[in-house]
């Protein structure tokens, strides 16, 4: 009856690797935004999914006779479990990225590559029960991390113990549920469920209470320094010089401004819609005797979400001091979303030019 699935077992490898790819593609293509119903529905299928492949495979697992060949479609729920966890992992990457900075939250974007990298390279430990409900409850919590600032309005200290205490709930639930069915196989599980789950939670709330892990739902769109910025209708206008495409990547870009002239450092922070926050703009000098940063100004302003582009906003330097600069955005909270780094050279702008700013 199942002739046609014989192929299944010699291309495993193959089938894997495209499932954690086609995860990928389809995140990419899907995910635009965090707060739009499609791409909730889209983690939600994912979290079910995994649910309930890591739920059929314990009951296979539990009740089935170690001397009967198992079916081959069994094959199918690893499999299943892996395209649904890979998803998830690659959607999670979307959107931390767009929300973190590299230089502050490298150890937790380094852990999620790590994780959505190895969906792959441990395939195999995608038929140990606690192997992936471990990786479930880290996707419960990070699914929750995004989402509950969704509905609460907000990013802080009471959102992020909130999303834990739910992602915490849900997984006790799925236990049960994994319990009811086959009890002595959870038994034998249940430690290593409860210390990875326990270690996850901890090293999420290290992350968090350190700044390492990004503010999401907040994403940080646009970030530049410019000479001049002014509000005309429904657009900005933003005037600066032109800068070679390499600046931003190899090096600082220099920004010239005549003496006794302002600097505008513009920011378009996107937010899920209803939602009101306050944007920092902590403007910064090198200074070399010091060997560090020195705040020179900080300026902070209120942002209401739903605009695709970002709410925009800008804040003045007047009569920055020739040298390295540097504007770090963060929440009110303290958390960065972004930063702006240049040189600032006494000297009038050559051929400026003006811009619509997204």
């Amino acid at each position: 009856m199942y002739r046609w699935l014989a192929w299944i077992p010699r291309y495993e490898r193959q089938l894997s690797a495209a499932g954690m790819v086609a995860g990928f593609v389809t995140d990419n293509f899907m995910f635009r935004r965090v707060d739009l119903p499609n791409t909730q529905f889209i983690f939600i299928a994912y979290l079910a999914g995994a649910a309930i492949s890591i739920l059929l495979l314990h009951i296979l697992n539990a009740h089935s006779d170690p001397e009967t060949p198992p079916p081959r479609w069994r094959a199918f729920i690893p499999m299943a479990t892996q395209f649904a966890l890979g998803g998830l992992w690659s959607g999670f990457l979307i959107f931390y990225t767009r929300s973190a900075v590299l230089l502050a939250s490298w150890p937790f974007l380094l852990v999620l590559a790590a994780i959505f990298i190895g969906n792959e390279i441990f395939k195999h430990y995608h038929e140990r029960l606690a192997f992936t409900s471990v990786l479930l409850f880290f996707a419960l919590f990070s699914y929750a991390i995004v989402t509950v600032p969704i509905f609460t309005r907000s990013v802080g200290v009471f959102t992020f113990l909130l999303s834990g205490v739910l992602a915490v709930g849900v997984f006790a639930l799925f236990l049960w549920v994994i319990n009811t069915f086959g009890h002595r196989s959870f038994a034998a599980s249940k430690l290593p469920i409860v210390l990875g789950s326990f270690g996850v939670y901890s090293l999420i709330n290290v992350f968090w209470f350190t700044n390492v892990l990004p503010p999401l739902p907040i994403a940080l769109a646009r970030a530049d320094v410019f000479n001049m910025v002014k509000h005309v209708g429904d657009s900005y206008i933003g005037t600066t010089e032109p800068q070679p495409w390499y600046t931003k990547v190899v090096s600082r870009p220099v920004v010239h401004v005549a003496p006794g002239q302002p600097l505008y450092a513009y920011t378009a922070i996107f937010a899920p819609v209803h939602f009101t926050m306050k944007i920092v703009h902590s403007w910064q000098h090198y200074n070399g005797k010091r060997k560090g940063w020195v705040p020179v100004s900080v300026v902070s302003y209120p942002i209401n979400g739903g605009r695709d582009g970002g709410y925009r906003g800008y804040t003045i330097k007047s009569n920055p001091g020739p040298g390295e600069w540097r504007v770090d955005i963060s929440t009110g909270d303290g958390h960065l979303l972004g930063r702006i780094r240049f040189s600032v050279d006494q000297t009038p702008p050559a051929n400026p030019v003006q811009q619509t700013l997204d």
